[in-house]
């Protein structure tokens, strides 16, 4: 059996040089991730040009502008950068089908059996810096036999445990200072050691003891509690830790310390846990001869849906979004999506939304290939039956049941995003008390909220209205140059806004509603806003049935 052997990757640029890539600027960009810590705004990750610039991750905002006023910022994006890891650990499974996730910016590979695929270990850390340089992101890699050796290879290969000498040393200079150091006469370049070459960032195999000595504690993944109280006893490196006596450093510092210690020499064994990939459903069905005719694919949609809705039963999941492919003769392929308005793995709803669809599909010179896929599912929830008292309701499920149908089908016609369905909003404000949802992703409503007055039919953006009258009940008016008088009136009803929002439409201030019915027969919702920071006056607003 080979020796097992384990790859880590870090990348220490990474949530800066995604948004490099992103927004398409050159490497040597001075810019920085900013994320807010306890009302403070502190830099989480730095481009080379800004590490060049003298900033370090975790200073504040304001501290970085005075030293490089250049700096461009954009807010910290964790999703992003989760994104940006899934993408990096599908890329590394290139080099190994064991690779796992180690947020926020590090992957480990299992690399046992794999190497000689690629001329060996060194010629694979070359191949990953090249990959990763192609890409635009910066890498650090250790191989070695256990996790916790590989991931201190990566990150403190280079580094001295020691301190430094004298005060003259370009490490104890101001942050800001280190960029200009080699610019001064008779002063040599700083140290290298950032970027060791493969033979240093790799441990040959039985000698991992011997790789980590001259590494510091810190390597170990320890606290940094323990590591500064190490330090203060003169432990720096992992050699002079591990010739000390177990007992006595569990006693002083814990458990943590000397199971850190095991773990990266291989006394307790640490597993690499590879991210679970998620699940795909999808079928395939490859066609002796060409067809062309809609009931030939109407045939081969109805062998593939059966098993496919098997297996989202199975996995107690449910279809929201299928997508049919036509692989042609010429290589073409025709695609059409279906969204389902209720997660389902029924096949009888699923097909009458494929055949609508079956029209948009062009055979040209002929489909030799259908493919169907369920590009998002969602759980599905078993349902209790109800019993003879409740027999309206199941009455009101299965109404509900046709109009998901319905709702399915006009989406398969003139698409999902069109159909949208009406639903009460948490607000007083006449204009907001409902939003607009997509059907297809929303839950109809259960009950509205009745008003404290009725509501007109039709609601349009507040127009001046001449009124002679007082903010008193109105008796005559002119509105859209037509002149009315009033034959009934009712109100008013004092709607204020809402103190905690700035709304420029209520910026009037405080309105008194009127439900005004004119001579003519048309009965309009009249205010009169009694200004705030904008003049008042008498407005229309509405048009009751």
């Amino acid at each position: 059996m080979p020796n097992r052997r384990i790859l880590s990757l870090w990348f220490p640029r990474l949530g800066a040089e995604r948004l490099l890539r992103r927004d398409g600027l050159g490497p040597d960009t001075p810019l920085a991730v900013v994320q807010e810590v306890s009302n403070a705004q502190l830099l989480c990750s730095l481009s080379h040009g800004a590490e060049a610039a003298g900033l370090r991750p975790g200073q504040p905002l304001r501290d970085a502008r005075a030293v490089c006023p250049d700096l461009l910022t954009r807010p910290h994006d964790p999703q992003g950068s989760a994104a940006m890891l899934a993408a990096l650990r599908r890329w590394a499974g290139r080099y190994s089908p064991w690779v796992a996730e180690e947020a926020p910016e590090a992957l480990t590979v299992d690399l046992t059996g794999c190497a000689h695929l690629f001329g060996g270990e060194a010629a694979l850390l070359e191949q990953v810096t090249q990959d990763c340089g192609d890409l635009g992101l910066s890498v650090r890699a250790g191989i070695a036999d256990t996790l916790g050796a590989a991931w201190a290879l990566a990150r403190y290969t280079g580094r001295s445990a020691q301190g430094p000498r004298s005060g003259d040393a370009i490490d104890q200079e101001a942050r800001a200072t280190r960029s200009r150091a080699a610019k001064r006469p008779g002063r040599a370049p700083p140290p290298q050691g950032s970027q060791p070459g493969p033979a240093g960032r790799i441990a040959p195999v039985g000698q991992t003891r011997q790789t980590l000595a001259p590494l510091p504690v810190a390597a170990l993944r320890l606290s940094a509690e323990d590591a500064a109280g190490l330090a203060k006893l003169g432990v720096r490196q992992i050699g002079d830790l591990a010739g000390l006596p177990r007992a006595a450093l569990a006693r002083r510092f814990g458990r943590s310390v000397v199971r850190r210690l095991d773990q990266a020499v291989g006394l307790e064994p640490e597993p690499v846990s590879p991210a679970k990939p998620p699940p795909r459903f999808a079928l395939r069905l490859t066609l002796p001869d060409p067809i062309g005719l809609q009931e030939d694919v109407a045939a081969g949609i109805d062998r593939l849906l059966p098993p496919l809705c098997a297996r989202l039963e199975r996995a107690r999941l449910g279809a929201r979004q299928v997508r049919l492919q036509a692989m042609r003769c010429d290589h073409r392929i025709e695609t059409a999506e279906v969204s389902l308005t209720r997660p389902s793995a029924d096949p009888d709803r699923i097909r009458p939304l494929l055949m609508l669809t079956l029209d948009k599909l062009d055979a040209g010179p002929g489909i030799d290939a259908l493919r169907l896929e369920v590009v998002r599912t969602e759980p599905v929830h078993a349902r209790q039956h109800k019993g003879h008292f409740d027999a309206a309701a199941q009455a009101g499920s299965n109404a509900g049941s046709a109009l998901d149908d319905l709702t399915g089908r006009l989406g398969a016609r003139i698409g999902s995003e069109r159909i949208t369905r009406l639903h009460p909003a948490e607000s007083h404000i006449p204009e907001k008390t409902a939003q607009l949802l997509a059907a297809a992703w929303s839950e109809p409503a259960s009950g509205w909220p009745a008003p404290a007055a009725p509501r007109p039919l039709l609601l349009w953006p507040p127009e001046p209205v001449s009124c002679a009258d007082p903010p008193g009940r109105p008796t005559q008016f002119r509105w859209r140059r037509q002149e009315l008088n009033c034959a009934a009136v009712r109100g008013p009803e004092r709607i204020a806004p809402e103190w905690w929002l700035d709304d420029p439409a209520w910026r009037s201030g405080t309105r008194d509603y009127w439900d005004v019915t004119t001579e003519s027969g048309m009965r309009l919702w009249l205010f009169y806003a009694h200004g705030h920071e904008m003049p008042g006056g008498w407005f229309c607003q509405g048009l009751f049935a």
